[in-house]
């Protein structure tokens, strides 16, 4: 697998933001990357060597808004813990 296509993008919500002041960054991964695949790519994009990464599944939620049922996609998330010198910059 291509090291960039790992990681689709990074999460930028609130709790994310947050989190990014500890060092923990947050990214939507593919189905099939496993844990030494992302920090690979974290390496090869953004120039720095992630301490540990965790992986989450985030559920599809159903939703209804005008009448209208759906669903909201899924997919998975990586949380990357770098070391306190260690900084991410998104632009």
């Amino acid at each position: 697998m291509i090291l960039k296509n790992i990681i689709k993008n990074p999460r930028i919500t609130e709790k994310a933001t947050f989190s990014a002041e500890q060092n923990v960054y947050t990214f939507d991964i593919t189905d099939k990357a496993n844990k030494t695949e992302i920090k690979k790519a974290v390496f090869a994009i953004y120039k720095v060597k992630p301490v540990k990464v965790n992986i989450l599944n985030v559920e599809a939620k159903k939703t209804f808004a005008r009448g209208i049922r759906g669903t909201r996609a899924g997919g998975r998330k990586a949380y990357v813990y770098l070391k306190k010198e260690d900084k991410i910059e998104f632009v």
